[in-house]
């Protein structure tokens, strides 16, 4: 599990077919990454990939053919930065909220606008994922949890502070970007009790 709240931004060295998927090389960056062990996961753009090799630069981790299916992984070109978050411990604070790394869907940046000091960004997200998300309800981009302060029939609306932007890869994104969605645990497990179990 992860809280949304990114702990540095590293860069996607290299992607490298094996035997019919990819294994990521990734540069851990700003990533506190002193006591780095092998199977551990660690959230790359939200999506929650387990280390099968690491040094002090970076760690390599095998992404399957699903996951590069449903996620933006791999559309990265080398260089691309990504946010990046280890597991959250039994004892960490959880500022954010609960992130499995598990992604819903793929979105992209429909506008970023000036909003005092702040940024307000606009996504535009599957119709199958509209339904969960809610006003003033979490939601992840990116591996970033952020806070809807609008919902519509086509997207959604975030404001981004100016820490949030300085200290994740949203300082480099450009509208038009494609991203990583993944909806709050709460609303999936909350579908679930309301169908009574029904699949």
């Amino acid at each position: 599990m992860f809280t949304g709240l990114i702990e540095g931004v590293g860069a996607l060295v290299a992607a490298e077919p094996h035997g019919g998927d990819v294994r990521l090389r990734i540069q851990a960056g700003t990533l506190p990454f002193v006591d780095v062990r092998l199977g551990e996961s660690i959230a790359v753009n939200g999506v929650c990939l387990t280390v099968i090799a690491f040094d002090d630069a970076g760690f390599d981790a095998d992404v399957s053919t699903e996951t590069l299916a449903l996620t933006t992984l791999g559309r990265l070109g080398p260089g691309a930065p990504v946010n990046l978050e280890r597991a959250m411990r039994p004892h960490d604070r959880l500022g954010g909220h609960l992130v499995s790394g598990h992604v819903d869907g793929v979105g992209a940046v429909e506008s970023i606008e000036p909003d005092a000091r702040a940024q307000r960004w606009r996504f535009s997200a599957p119709t199958s994922l509209l339904r969960y998300i809610a006003k003033k309800g979490s939601i992840c981009v990116d591996g970033v949890s952020l806070t809807v302060n609008h919902v519509d029939d086509a997207g959604f609306e975030v404001a981004l502070v100016p820490h949030t932007v300085a200290h994740t890869a949203f300082s480099a994104a450009r509208v038009g970007d494609v991203v990583n969605l993944e909806i709050d645990l709460v609303a999936r497990y909350v579908e679930r009790l309301l169908q009574g179990g029904r699949a």
